[in-house]
């Protein structure tokens, strides 16, 4: 690690402080340096380097969330049709995000696209005729959309098991099975595109960025600026920074640091500390056998992110397979945070919600208590319904990230628990915040331009906007209305990327 980042003293004033080293403030800082050059940027990390929290490869499941096999985001209507309105989102919202980053394989920011992504068919898996048929209605209805077609179906055990040969060998040819297959899909190491671009800030960017500072306050000032207290974790040194404008994009911890702005938007706010685990096999006969990823859908009272899927993962250039997710629960809201972060993150503004969430959660908290206390041999159980002959010494155990789940007030129910990905901004603009889990990092850039819209709209559409369009080619058009503008973007995209789909 380079001495400068650890010795280096903070300025007193910056224009804009980044607050964590993750995927989410590593492009933020890229935009932003992008559009203004002259900008003073700080990125305050509080670990040893960046991405080492959720953005981390195996803190994640590393799929490139496109809609693809997901399906919690395609529910069926009571009157029996597919809603696939959030599925569109999410796929667009991906298509940003590979715009951008081979916008900087083209201008030579980062290099080796293959280090951090790689093609990967993207499977959903269902068993039995009710949810074959719910397959198939989904599948006819995503094949009308540009962003899904050449999407494929089948329930033909032959073709299953060309497919997926692990995942079929020894099953009961009677078994009624379905399966739909895009292999445009991605695996993707978001750990190493966020190291590639906090290297790009480190060596060619005046963006300052500091290691092993925390940010532990974030107080406003009456001339409408930002105060913080950093502490350098090294030298054991406290010092205040002022900025014009915040994002605090500190994964678990965004909410405690939310809470201490004071800004009105964050009233009510709470956290649920959910930990995940993954069984995980580098037996290489095991993953020359399943080169996909495969969801199928989730338990009953099981929450969205718990979908079982088992992956094709490709790190640091080696090959695993990884299947779960098991819900684990600490009290912690980062991996390598404290015990008390939950008890001291309750306050009078968001007892309510907490109360109420849970409240209404109750089967919620049955199910987290029934995954802590399972025993491997267990979890290999369920693995077994996806892998009929899965030995116990093939996988080990290994924790995933640490994720807090936002929960927001709600008239009715006191509080709800929220699943998805959130920006709070205050009114002002000065300040804003990224709460929550799923998708997440895939939808990074859409998330940091969603920021850039709510706290710097007359630049982004006025000075930054033929920038932001050399960036995002298909920033402010829908793709999914737009076949053409697709295809041509895709086709430009996996030249970059040096997908091979």
């Amino acid at each position: 690690m380079s001495q400068s980042l650890t010795s280096r003293t903070p300025k007193p004033k910056y224009d804009v402080v980044l607050i964590g080293g993750g995927i989410m403030s590593a492009t933020l800082a890229t935009l932003l340096h992008e559009f203004d050059p002259d900008l003073e940027i700080a990125i305050f990390e509080r670990l040893g380097r960046f991405a080492k929290e959720s953005t981390a490869a195996w803190n994640n499941a590393g799929t490139g969330h496109s809609a693809f096999c997901e399906l919690n985001y395609t529910p069926e209507k009571p009157d029996g049709s597919i809603d696939i309105t959030k599925a569109e989102s999410i796929a667009e919202q991906f298509e940003i995000s590979k715009q951008f980053w081979a916008y900087l394989i083209t201008k030579g920011y980062i290099q080796e696209p293959k280090e951090f992504i790689n093609s990967c068919p993207h499977m959903s898996l269902v068993f039995g005729e009710r949810d074959a048929e719910y397959l198939k209605k989904r599948h006819d209805t995503m094949e009308k959309s540009v962003l899904f077609s050449g999407m494929e179906f089948s329930t033909d055990h032959d073709k299953l098991r060309e497919w997926i040969p692990l995942v079929m060998s020894k099953r009961n040819q009677s078994e009624v099975m379905a399966a739909t297959k895009m292999d445009m899909g991605t695996d993707v190491n978001f750990g190493s595109l966020t190291r590639k671009m906090g290297r790009h800030l480190l060596e060619d960017s005046n963006v300052e960025v500091f290691l092993y500072h925390e940010v532990k306050d974030v107080d406003p000032r009456a001339d409408g600026k930002w105060e913080m207290k950093v502490k350098d974790r090294i030298h054991n040194h406290k010092q205040e920074v002022v900025a014009d404008f915040v994002f605090i994009g500190a994964g678990g911890y965004a909410l405690p640091l939310l809470d201490s702005s004071d800004i009105k938007e964050s009233e009510g706010y709470g956290g649920f500390p959910v930990s995940g685990q993954w069984l995980v096999t580098h037996n290489q006969e095991l993953v020359e056998k399943h080169q996909a990823k495969v969801y199928t859908q989730a338990t009953v009272d099981a929450p969205p992110m718990s979908v079982p899927h088992l992956d094709l993962r490709i790190i640091d250039g080696k090959k695993a397979l990884l299947f779960g997710p098991f819900a684990g629960f600490s009290t912690k809201f980062l991996k390598e945070g404290s015990y008390l972060d939950l008890p001291e993150s309750v306050n009078t503004k968001n007892l309510r919600s907490l109360f109420g969430a849970w409240w209404h959660n109750i089967p919620l908290t049955k199910y987290l208590i029934q995954q802590v206390a399972m025993t491997k041999s267990q979890r290999i159980q369920h693995l077994r319904e996806f892998v009929k002959d899965a030995k116990e010494e093939d996988w080990e155990l290994k924790v995933a990230g640490q994720r807090v789940q936002i929960i927001k007030k709600d008239e009715k129910e006191g509080g709800k628990l929220e699943f998805g990905t959130e920006v709070v901004v205050n009114k002002n603009g000065t300040i804003a915040s990224l709460l929550g889990a799923s998708p997440g990092a895939s939808t990074a850039v859409y998330a940091m331009l969603n920021v850039l819209e709510k706290c710097f709209p007359e630049k982004l559409h006025g000075e930054w906007k033929e920038k932001l369009l050399e960036m995002v080619p298909s920033y402010g058009q829908k793709l999914a209305d737009h076949p053409e503008l697709t295809r041509e973007m895709r086709s430009y995209t996996k030249e970059k990327l040096e997908l091979e789909y």
